[in-house]
């Protein structure tokens, strides 16, 4: 698979409807806004985002890793719903 191919992809699953339920994006960017503000003007802040950002990754490529690029249903992440739209 190309670089291009394997980047729309990535996009096409980071911005499914089906990938994550509603309730889960409000509650991780509340949880962000949150942490956010807590910390805006402390000296751990960039700290703080570096290490969300580092597990936020881990577990991307985690679940990636176990669908086998989205192309297989592992823990929430189905398949059937997410094919590619992609040709």
């Amino acid at each position: 698979m190309s670089f291009k191919r394997t980047l729309l992809r990535e996009f096409e699953v980071a911005f499914s409807r089906n990938a994550q339920p509603i309730w889960f994006r409000l509650i991780k960017y509340l949880i962000l806004g949150s942490l956010i503000l807590c910390f805006w003007k402390s000296q751990l802040f960039l700290k703080i985002i570096a290490i969300i950002f580092i597990l936020s990754l881990t577990v991307h490529f985690w679940v990636r890793y176990k669908t086998k690029a989205w192309t297989q249903s592992y823990g929430l992440w189905n398949y059937e719903e997410n094919k590619s739209k992609l040709k």
